[in-house]
């Protein structure tokens, strides 16, 4: 079995986020961490791996520094990782994105591609499932459990307050939340392996079936009116009252917001 895992280096939101003059994030002025979610599709993968000796195979697309993400993964215990990086590339939105996935994958084989539900710094849950439109495979998505059942998977897919059991053949696609599993940590041993081993890295020339007009800020039909910083709350309303007044205080404020 082949399994592709893409994955995304995101801003570490705690340290907060930078904007470039176009309304783009400055991702090269930010801290980064692998995406919680890709994260929980990787550790998915790897426990497949794991169980049917599959190749795992790691794929991410930004700037050269996004390598960090592919080493993290080999660490934990992915085979192999590509690197989709070129400057014609940036600026992308989620259909540029998904359209150059998509063209780097065809260079790859795979049985099962494995993204995130969504990406922590847009939070569109759009990629992983433009991709299988790409490569017109089924998707599953909002997977909290994945078996293999022959040369097919099955997947609990969360709605609400319950889940659907869903079957598809293979090759099929599946977006991972996190709560799907705990990562595993990097060990030791797999830190050394993974920064002996080369990353394959491709640019534009190398993705399959795409056309110029669909990649990189240019090729982005969505367009940014406006971006700022995450707005602080206020200190919000302060009251002294004795314990009686406070409860009907209260009271009031749960009926006003129709709480009660």
């Amino acid at each position: 079995m082949k399994i592709v895992v893409c994955v995304k280096q995101v801003p570490d939101t705690a340290g907060g986020v930078k904007f470039n003059p176009d309304g783009t994030l400055d991702r090269g002025a930010m801290l980064t961490i692998m995406n919680p979610d890709d994260k929980a599709g990787l550790e998915a993968a790897l426990r497949l791996k794991d169980q049917y000796d599959a190749e795992v195979t790691v794929v991410t697309m930004g700037l050269p520094k996004a390598e960090e993400v592919l080493r993290e993964a080999m660490a934990m215990g992915a085979d192999k990782g590509v690197l989709v990086t070129d400057r014609v590339l940036g600026g992308a939105d989620t259909w540029a994105t998904s359209t150059t996935l998509a063209g780097a994958i065809r260079n790859l084989e795979y049985d099962l591609i494995i993204t995130g539900r969504q990406a922590i710094d847009g939070d569109t849950a759009q990629v992983g499932p433009q991709i299988s439109e790409h490569l017109d495979i089924p998707v599953i998505s909002y997977a909290q459990d994945i078996k293999i059942e022959g040369d097919s998977v099955v997947v609990e897919r969360q709605y609400e307050d319950r889940y659907h059991v869903v079957k598809a053949k293979m090759p099929c696609l599946i977006t991972a939340l996190s709560e799907l599993n705990e990562p595993r940590y990097m060990t030791p041993g797999g830190i050394f392996d993974a920064y002996k081993q080369e990353i394959t890295v491709w640019g534009r020339a190398d993705l399959k079936d795409v056309d110029d007009a669909n990649l990189g800020l240019k090729g982005s039909p969505t367009k940014i009116a406006k971006a700022s910083d995450k707005v602080r709350k206020g200190a919000g309303e302060k009251v002294s009252l004795d314990p009686d007044e406070s409860v009907s205080y209260i009271v009031d404020k749960l009926k006003v917001k129709h709480v009660i």
